[in-house]
């Protein structure tokens, strides 16, 4: 059969009636005829797979009329072909004429109801010629497949023989009756799989959640399990930042140019974000040029929670793929649940972390205060009850040696008490750089080893064990909004290397400017597994790069000068 673009003429009209349509009755049928009929429907009947069953179909059509050629063409909204399946066209002409014909011309002309007949195909008033490479056609019978009370697709039949009559239009419209039904349990039959295929995907995402997974991990997941399930070329999970713009931050399959896109402007992607519904599009929805523009079908799928919007899962296949149907828009509407609700519980996760970490802080400041301060402050008067003993008098040596063993004591009892108010109150006034020992000291917990810390100012290395006063030259020169800032971005990078780096050594460096143009730098250096060469979700990475943006400052990710590892660093202005 066909299957270039004109094959039966390229008139865009749709013509009903043209040739001699059938009058919808069945001749009768030879007893071996019958039973070739009989079996034909009965294998129809019993075949699940679309493909499959199309094909015999239409082999069925073409060994029943005498026909040698046979196809069925089932198109979308526009006339364009989404499946062609034919019989009769060797390979070698199928690759020459290049793709299927559009239900346009002759083939426009088909009714909805009965059969188009012609003795001879060119006799058609909408017949405009065969593309090259085409095989010669005479006679021919059209007839659409209806399910659902729509039209499926339509079946084409050329070349018999002394030409098609009523028999073959019985035939005909008795094979296309079953095939509508084959089709529709068929399709009932896939719906079952695919509804099973993501309550087990459902079922994995759940596990991950209650096993206490990542909540990247889980995402990402999410997106995989979307892609496979409804066979899509790439999904992607659209996320909100802090200033509501959406961007691409998972992606898997063949998406990875999507990662990090703003599609903030995509009516359609805004459309779905703030509502509850998912949505089918295509390429032709989106704005002129976007990297969106390179698929065909889209389904895109509301993530919400307690009704808020959190994002937006898009399935998309290649051009020319078979659009999405009601029923997966259901599905897929109905699994972005979960990545929504790994989102609640990331959330949950971070606010039982920050109650714990609270609580933490709470009872180790009360330990150190009564238990290490006491017992440090009750060494000391047992140090100075020696030394002064005027009945048991000591050496100048040991005097000088337990003198500074009660200069130790005091600078010990310093630090602790500066630390107790840091860990006792966060936000208290206390030096930036106990605020980041005391940061650094809590990333031990997770690294297994603590970190290097350097301080400069002016390029004049300080000494971080000495607590200093409040407000010593750090803190003379970096604004507390600043500060908070610098603390901040210690804890994320400090956080992003245990998470990622599988690291064995970590330096932690502030160096701060003063003057016209002052700046504080922050740099935060791993020996780990360096920057990803594939792209990966960042999400922690852009919140330093929008406080580097908010503060009017700068932030990157880099490999550094030794070759191994990572380098974060984030800088602004004093100002």
């Amino acid at each position: 059969m066909a299957v270039g673009e004109g094959a039966v003429g390229e008139h865009e009209g749709r013509g009903r009636g043209a040739g001699r349509p059938g009058r919808g009755s069945e001749a009768d049928l030879g007893d071996g005829e019958g039973g070739v009929l009989l079996s034909a429907i009965l294998g129809m009947a019993g075949d699940l797979d679309v493909a499959s069953l199309l094909e015999r179909f239409v082999a069925a059509s073409a060994e029943l009329t005498g026909a040698r050629y046979g196809a069925i063409n089932i198109v979308d909204d526009t006339g364009t072909s989404i499946t062609f399946v034919q019989t009769g066209v060797d390979p070698a002409t199928v690759a020459a004429l290049g793709h299927p014909p559009h239900a346009w011309g002759v083939l426009g002309s088909i009714p909805d109801q009965g059969v188009l007949r012609l003795d001879d195909l060119t006799d058609h008033p909408h017949f405009r010629g065969l593309p090259a490479a085409h095989p010669p056609m005479g006679p021919f019978l059209g007839a659409a497949v209806r399910g659902r009370g729509q039209r499926y697709g339509t079946l084409y039949l050329a070349d018999k023989p002394g030409g098609f009559g009523q028999q073959d239009e019985g035939v005909v419209l008795t094979l296309a009756a079953a095939a509508a039904v084959a089709v529709q349990n068929a399709a009932l039959y896939q719906l079952q799989v695919r509804r099973q295929r993501w309550a087990q995907a459902a079922a994995q995402i759940s596990t991950m959640l209650l096993e206490g997974a990542d909540a990247e991990d889980v995402l990402q997941a999410v997106a995989d399990a979307a892609r496979q399930v409804d066979g899509a070329d790439g999904t992607v999970l659209i996320l909100p930042t802090p200033d509501e713009a959406l961007i691409v931050e998972i992606v898997s399959g063949d998406a990875d140019d999507l990662l990090g896109l703003d599609v903030s402007d995509e009516p359609v992607v805004r459309q779905v974000f703030g509502g509850l519904d998912g949505h089918v599009s295509s390429a032709a929805a989106v704005t002129p040029g976007s990297p969106l523009g390179r698929y065909g079908p889209m389904l895109l799928a509301p993530l919400r929670t307690e009704g808020q919007g959190v994002g937006v899962l898009a399935v998309l296949r290649r051009p020319g793929a078979l659009p999405f149907e009601p029923d997966d828009v259901e599905l897929a509407t109905s699994f972005a649940q979960q990545a929504a609700l790994a989102f609640v519980l990331a959330e949950a996760q971070h606010l039982r972390g920050q109650a714990a970490l609270r609580g933490e802080r709470a009872r180790i400041a009360r330990d150190l205060h009564d238990l290490a301060i006491q017992q440090l402050f009750a060494a000391g008067m047992q140090v100075e009850a020696v030394s002064s003993n005027p009945s048991e008098p000591v050496g100048a040596g040991v005097a000088r040696a337990l003198d500074e063993v009660t200069e130790h004591i005091d600078a010990g009892i310093r630090q602790i008490r500066v630390i107790v108010r840091a860990l006792d109150d966060p936000d208290a006034s206390v030096p930036l750089v106990a605020r980041i020992r005391a940061e650094v000291e809590i990333a031990r917990g997770a690294l297994g080893f603590t970190p290097a810390l350097s301080v400069q100012v002016d390029g004049v290395e300080l000494d971080v064990e000495d607590e200093g006063e409040p407000a010593g030259p750090v803190d003379a020169l970096v604004a507390p909004g600043r500060a908070n800032n610098v603390v901040a971005v210690v804890r994320e990078g400090l956080a992003n290397v245990a998470r990622h780096a599988r690291s064995r050594r970590v330096d932690v460096r502030l160096r701060v400017t003063s003057g016209p143009g002052g700046s504080v730098v922050v740099e935060v250096e791993d020996d780990g597994v360096g920057v990803p060469a594939a792209p990966e979700r960042s999400s922690g990475t852009k919140n330093l790069a929008l406080r580097a943006q908010e503060a009017g400052g700068s932030f990157s990710l880099l490999r550094p000068p030794s070759g191994r590892g990572a380098l974060l660093r984030w800088s602004a202005p004093l100002d």
